[in-house]
């Protein structure tokens, strides 16, 4: 072979070869620049994202928490069912005292008017 057409040829290798190790050296400065760019891109829209879905869970667990409290609630009521029934039982129970007791009171006043008639003029 001739000595310029060698050269020609050692030139493209080396050319090629210099163009690979380039691209090969850049490449991660282009994957890192193209993920920079993604993340000044996106991050505006991710945090606000993340900001409702706190916003959200203060609300849900606002929301769970009253209706534990609500529940906490009604189950005392029912709870208390059996004092209520004790309370019926005792107002029944005084009823039937009270009418024992003007039964009594209405005898009495019976027995002393029969007793003592009222005089008459």
């Amino acid at each position: 072979m001739e000595e310029p057409e060698m050269q020609l040829k050692v030139k493209k290798v080396t050319d090629k070869f210099t163009e690979s190790l380039y691209v090969l050296a850049n490449e991660p400065s282009v994957a890192l620049y193209r993920l920079q760019e993604h993340v000044r891109r996106s991050l505006p829209e991710l945090a606000q994202h993340k900001s409702d879905m706190q916003n959200w869970e203060e609300q849900s667990q606002g929301a769970i928490y009253t209706v534990e409290y609500a529940c906490s609630a009604i189950k005392n009521m029912t709870d208390s069912s059996v004092y209520f029934k004790s309370i019926d039982s005792l107002l029944k129970h005084a009823i039937a005292v009270k009418d024992q007791l003007n039964a009594a009171q209405g005898r009495s006043n019976v027995a002393q008017q029969a007793k003592n008639p009222p005089a008459t003029s």
